[in-house]
């Protein structure tokens, strides 16, 4: 039986034992926002999670062509090498000339769609170190990535999705080889031709952006080891943006691997551990977005931050506390990485659409739905305690069984929803519908469980989850002080039930 076989049937199996299917109707956008129900049913999920088709993302999903993303693959081989070091004043060969030309596609794009993308170049000169052999050597390069963004209704919140346009044959010679042919043509010209695609679709799609801003780049410097992207993840921080998700297409045009395995339907996703972590909840909603809209096209989720020993261009975007994921293809062939034979004609390119439409569907229901709820909490209610006068209490008490859910409001949020799953499943196998409130009573023993809030927009567009508890904060952060076990029951009664 084929692996594929039987990570279908895994899927099967899981949904049967989580319950009957939920029906998910068609989410059409303009129209009536829907009433949010708060009945306190636990409802058991299909890996679909509840999400909902929204007709405008599937139009724009039709809308990705191979055919431009080959035009656009074939132009960047074209300038012969992207290496960080390559010549940057020739108008046709090296880094220079490759990155004038992809800020020409997107200023092209932005003049179809009446201006709606603001196209800019964002760098900095850098030291690039690397290390050959017992030798350090250090060189200075300015590295330049190029920029366009579509601006949402909620400027403040951004969705960042990335390719790395250099390019190295880095395991023939060095990553500091700048004249020798590099034509990167999987990696990672095929990442950077579906950013370049994405551009295209979104801005013919929605020319007055959606709710908050979405940013596609043409990252540099990533073989030296993710200069562009970390430049630019410190850079959006710095200038007070809420990163929603940090994500990057690096390897995704290969169907091949060198011992003949072929693999064209599926893909992977990976994401960073903890398993309460943003970056887990990400690879949750790609997951569950996948069963919605292409559940003909496998999106295989990786638990793990990238492949084992190799890295992309999503990690300064976890390093700093942001959900990040990678996209990759299914079968690699390392025959074809970082040497002269990463050429055009083993890459497949209505594969490379396929991955470019599951972009389009993570990042347009990312940029639609309000952000993911900010400081979700879950608090344990302790035993009621006499009060000072001894007086008998007069709320009740669940003996540490019930716990208090809590987060921060989502601009522009109609309600919320509770999803429940075991601490032992990959994803989430209840949902709860709670209305439009903040705060919660969960009648369940959670030391056993994982619990996370999303926010649902008026048209039935919902986020990804906050996990509760909450990850612990990430590395080079100050972790706020933990709150006390309570001795007793808050004064005043509990919240109600979640979903009563």
């Amino acid at each position: 039986m084929s692996k594929q076989r039987i990570l279908r049937l895994a899927a099967i199996a899981l949904t049967s034992a989580c319950g009957a299917k939920t029906t998910v109707p068609t989410r059409t956008a303009p129209g009536p926002a829907p009433t949010v129900s708060t009945a306190r049913i636990a409802q058991g999920v299909d890996l679909s999670t509840g999400l909902q088709r929204d007709t405008l993302i599937s139009a724009a999903l039709a809308d990705v062509d191979p055919a431009h993303i080959h035009h656009t693959d074939s132009m960047l081989v074209s300038f012969g090498t992207r290496n960080t070091f390559s010549d940057t004043l020739s108008t046709t060969r090296g880094i220079g000339a490759a990155r004038r030309w992809i800020h020409s596609q997107f200023d092209q794009y932005s003049r179809d769609c009446g201006g709606c993308l603001k196209v800019e170049y964002y760098g900095k000169v850098q030291e690039v170190r690397r290390t050959a052999g017992r030798d350090t050597i250090t060189r200075t390069a300015n590295i330049v990535d190029v920029l366009a963004w579509l601006p949402g209704r909620d400027t403040t919140h951004v969705v960042v999705m990335t390719g790395h346009y250099d390019s190295c044959i880095c395991s023939a010679t060095s990553s500091f080889d700048s004249t020798s042919n590099a034509p990167g043509a999987d990696d990672d010209g095929s990442g950077t031709s579906a950013i370049v695609e994405l551009a295209r679709v979104l801005s013919k799609r929605y020319p007055k952006g959606l709710n908050s801003s979405v940013l596609l780049v043409a990252v540099a410097a990533e073989e030296q080891g993710l200069y562009g992207s970390r430049q630019l993840a410190e850079h959006l921080h710095e200038q007070g943006y809420k990163v929603i998700a940090g994500m990057t297409d690096d390897i995704v045009g290969n169907t091949v691997a060198e011992d003949g395995t072929t693999d064209s339907t599926s893909m992977r996703i990976f994401a960073a551990d903890p398993d309460n972590s943003p970056s887990r909840e990400l690879g949750r909603y790609v997951w569950a977005l996948d069963r919605v809209y292409m559940p003909n096209f496998e999106v295989l989720p990786v638990w793990r931050l990238d492949r084992i020993g190799r890295g992309g261009d999503h990690e300064p975007y976890v390093m700093l506390g942001d959900a990040g994921l990678r996209f990759t293809e299914r079968v690699e062939n390392y025959n074809r990485q970082h040497l002269p034979t990463d050429d055009l004609a083993h890459v497949n390119f209505r594969y490379i659409a396929n991955v470019a439409r599951v972009n389009a569907m993570t990042v347009a229901s990312l940029a639609s739905a309000p952000p993911t709820p900010t400081n979700a909490r879950a608090a344990r209610q302790g035993r009621a305690l006499p009060d000072s006068s001894g007086a008998r209490p007069t709320t009740p008490s669940s003996g540490g069984q019930a716990w208090t859910l809590s987060w921060e409001a989502s601009p522009g949020a109609t309600g919320y929803e509770l999803l429940v799953r075991r601490t032992t499943s990959p994803t989430w196998e209840e949902l709860i519908p709670l209305g439009n409130v903040t705060r919660c009573t969960l009648h369940r023993q959670l030391d056993d469980e994982w619990a996370g809030v999303r926010a649902v927009g008026a048209d039935g567009s919902r986020s990804a989850a906050a996990s509760m508890p909450a990850p612990n904060p990430p590395r080079g952060t100050v972790a706020a002080a933990r709150p006390a076990v309570p001795r007793g029951q808050p004064a005043g009664p509990p919240p109600p039930a979640c979903g009563a």
